[in-house]
């Protein structure tokens, strides 16, 4: 053992587990971040994470509102929750699977003055 004025060398130390619930609730809470606030009575992203060794695959399920541009919005919440997981699990994110479970209608005021919709 290599110490120094009673410290342990890092090599020595151990390591960190990180339980893949918390990588789980990292991508999660980054994907409710890249969305923004929820359409209505649309439930929380969620996510469910697959980790091996220093590697997560996420799979990440949400509700969007409706009129917008989906895959857009679906390439914000693969990008900010990869930059996230990285960053705070300082795990390596190759895959991130984004799945809409259902799209609520939007109010956008265009509709209202009679277009028959």
């Amino acid at each position: 053992m290599t110490a120094t004025k009673g410290r342990v060398a890092a090599a020595e130390r151990g390591q960190t587990r990180i339980a893949d619930r918390v990588v789980a609730k990292i991508a999660a809470q980054a994907a409710k971040e890249a969305v923004g606030p929820s359409p209505g009575d649309a439930s929380a992203p969620r996510a469910t994470v697959s980790v091996h060794r220093d590697t997560a695959r996420v799979h990440v399920s949400l509700e969007l509102g409706y009129p917008s541009d989906i895959g857009r919005r679906c390439g914000a919440v693969r990008r900010r929750v990869t930059e996230r997981v990285e960053t705070l699990a300082g795990m390596d994110v190759p895959e991130v699977a984004v799945q809409v479970e259902r799209l609520h209608a939007v109010d956008t005021g265009a509709g209202a003055e009679g277009n028959g919709r």
